[in-house]
């Protein structure tokens, strides 16, 4: 992988930002938390929406796809409402306990 997990992170914003007006930011957690490449690992990460429902799914699994591609990547993406992303308790505080958020525009969020 030539890109850091930011820069992937970074990219994927953008991208979700000029797509969705009502993305709202994106969890880095598992493997990737430490900034280091590994090599077979996916970059896990929820993305949260206002709205999360099958049609913008069919919209963000290509992005996924090209972003996979064109940066030699595998991401593993959770997209969710807030409210969603709250009821899938063991998946939302294990993000809590460990992850870290970046905001619609890619940047880590102080802590």
């Amino acid at each position: 992988m030539t890109k850091t997990v930011d820069e992937v992170i970074m990219i994927l914003a953008k991208t979700f930002r000029k797509r969705f007006e009502d993305f709202k930011g994106i969890y880095l957690f598992g493997t990737f938390l430490d900034g280091k490449p590994h090599d077979g690992e996916d970059i896990e990460l929820v993305a949260l929406f206002e709205i999360e429902d099958q049609s913008k799914r069919e919209e963000i699994w290509p992005l996924i796809g090209k972003i996979e591609t064109d940066l030699d990547v595998c991401i593993d993406l959770y997209p969710y409402t807030e409210e969603e992303f709250k009821q899938d308790e063991e998946l939302y505080n294990e993000v809590m306990a460990n992850g870290v958020f970046y905001n619609k525009v890619g940047l880590k969020a102080k802590k």
